[in-house]
Parts: C-alpha cells; structure tokens; sequence
C-alpha cells in the first residue's frame, strides 16, 4: 500500500478530500471508491503501481479527436471509482473487489512502455483516475521529463486541490457526461449531476489541459432534445462554442442489458441540434470539419486518421482557427 495524499485526520477517522464524497472513514474501512484505506488513521491507496489494464491505443478512441489526431497513447487504469455506474462498459475493474492479484508497475515502467511502444502520451483511464491520483500524479512528473502528453478520462468528480497540483502536468482532458439528467445520475450512476458540472468548472479553472467533452445517449434515459440542448448550451457558455463535443451512443450492458441499444438516427438528430450551438460535435468516427467554409480537415475511419489537412492551427483553404492541437 502507498500513503495517500488529500485527506486529514478527524477524531476516530480520517476524510478524504479527492472528490466530492469526502468519505469519512474508520479505522480499516474503505472509502466509497473501495481502493483508497483507513489503516491506523492513515489514509493509504491500495491500487498504486498496480494497474488492472495497460493498453495501447489510438488516441482517437478516448475519444479525443482534436488532440494531436493520429497519435498512439498508453492506456493505464486501477480498479476502483466514485462512481456506480449501472451501464459501465469497464465495470469488471471499476466494481470490482479489491485484491492482490496485479502486478506491481511503477511508474518508471509504465513510462519506459510508453516510451519503447512508440507512443506520444499516457491516458489514464478506463476507472476513474481520480481514485489512483497519486500514482497518475507520479506517471504524469515522468512522462513529462519524457516529452509524453498526460491525458485524463473522468467523470469530473474531483476537487481542486488534486487538479492544481497537476496542473503543470496535464495536457488533455475528456469530461465523460452521463446525460443531462439529475435523476438519471442518482438512480444509475448514485452521483450528482450539479457536482459533476462543479468538478467539469474546476477543469476548466485549475488546470491548464485541453478539454473535450462527451456525452452518453441512454435510450428513454438521457435521449431527450431539450435536456441536450440546454447540455450543449451549457458546454458553449462555460468553455466556449468552439469545444469539441462527441455523443456517445449507449450499448446494453453490465445492470442495463436489458434496455435496446441507441438507435443511430436519434444520435444523428441529437447532433443536429447540438451543433446549432456548438462548432464541433461528433456522432461516432465523424471527420473534422471547418466551421465556416465546411472543408474537410481531418478525415477518420473508425479508430484511423487517414487525413489531417489543418495547418498551424488553421482551416488551408478559408484560414480558420480550428481550436485544438493539430
């Protein structure tokens, strides 16, 4: 076990201050999350250094798409979440019990494999990184010494404090919205809506990092127009009409396999609407496409860049500033 960082002690207990929750936690209990202790009124993390998934994969499939396009990333991720989320597609490691059973990888190895796989960056990812803070926060100081980007995928449930230590480090985020729903967040996912928009604001104001924003389309959940469009209003007010945007489409698993999987023409509706009020909005493997002059910048199949036309941040044939890192 590593000590954590972000917590103080409280008469019997310790509280944890990475998100939210701050869970108060007794002696040998554990915090919602089920990977952060209490042993002695210490606060340890149970899951640093050991990583229940490492992955390479295109950066695409975070999904950041204006992000250094075509680029490969390391994909790490623990056990452990803030979140309950019945419709997880990662829920085997998120839910999961803890156990022993991983191997130990220091954040020295886990840059040295990111370095010798020829990839550009690190995503920290799959569950919630702000559960294994200290050991992204310990991969992302080396990373950075490598010339690698840093790249957070999250639910937004973390506080300021954690963000502003790793400002300097972190280069890219994908906010992960779970609808626009208050109710929704409470019965599926036992979080909060307000709180996720709070932690999607310290973001924006406590670390310097490029922000993309996805958006998960629940049949009969999170599928109504007018919620999107107040979403997307929202999004355009707060980080600006030129952010990127992508709605995602809900596929039956984990406690709702039971419900259909979205139909593709009411995602393509949705991002219709959103798009009267975002620059930049995508409904799967879209291309990137000037807002102003409709050029073709940057052309995908799938997980593949096959085309990436932008030039010193600019659309080549209108000179549009396409917002991103191209």
């Amino acid at each position: 076990m590593h000590e954590a960082s972000y917590w103080k002690k409280e008469k019997d207990l310790v509280r944890c201050g990475l998100c939210p929750r701050e869970c108060k936690i007794h002696n040998l209990g554990y915090g919602f999350c089920r990977v952060r202790q209490n042993v002695g009124n210490k606060l340890y993390s149970v899951v640093y250094a050991r990583p229940a998934a490492v992955n390479i994969d295109p950066i695409e499939k975070k999904p950041f798409y204006h992000f250094h396009p075509g680029t490969r990333a390391l994909s790490i991720g623990t056990l452990g979440c803030n979140f309950r989320c019945k419709f997880c597609c990662n829920w085997d490691l998120s839910q999961a019990k803890i156990n022993e059973d991983f191997r130990e990888v220091l954040p020295e190895e886990v840059v040295k494999i990111a370095v010798e796989s020829n990839c550009q960056g690190i995503a920290y990812t799959y569950s919630e990184p702000t559960v294994f803070f200290e050991y992204a926060l310990d991969c992302a100081k080396l990373a950075k010494e490598k010339g690698l980007y840093n790249m957070f995928v999250t639910n937004g449930y973390s506080m300021m404090k954690p963000l502003k230590d790793i400002r300097p480090l972190l280069d890219a985020v994908v906010i992960d919205f779970k609808g626009n729903n208050e109710d929704f967040y409470h019965e599926s996912a036992m979080a909060s809506l307000k709180e996720v928009k709070k932690g999607a604001l310290r973001y924006k104001s406590y670390t310097n990092a490029f922000i993309e924003i996805t958006n998960l389309i629940v049949p009969g959940k999170t599928d109504n127009p007018d919620e999107l469009v107040e979403h997307v209003k929202w999004v355009a007010k707060h980080f600006g009409r030129e952010t990127p945007y992508h709605l995602i489409s809900f596929f039956p698993t984990h406690k709702m396999s039971e419900l259909p999987h979205m139909p593709a023409e009411t995602v393509k509706k949705l991002a219709e609407l959103a798009r009267e009020h975002l620059d930049f909005v995508y409904a799967g493997s879209d291309s990137t496409v000037c807002p102003k002059c409709e050029e073709e910048l940057v052309l995908r199949e799938g997980f593949s860049v096959l085309k990436n036309s932008v030039k010193g941040g600019k659309c080549p044939k209108c000179g549009t500033k396409i917002n991103g890192f191209f």
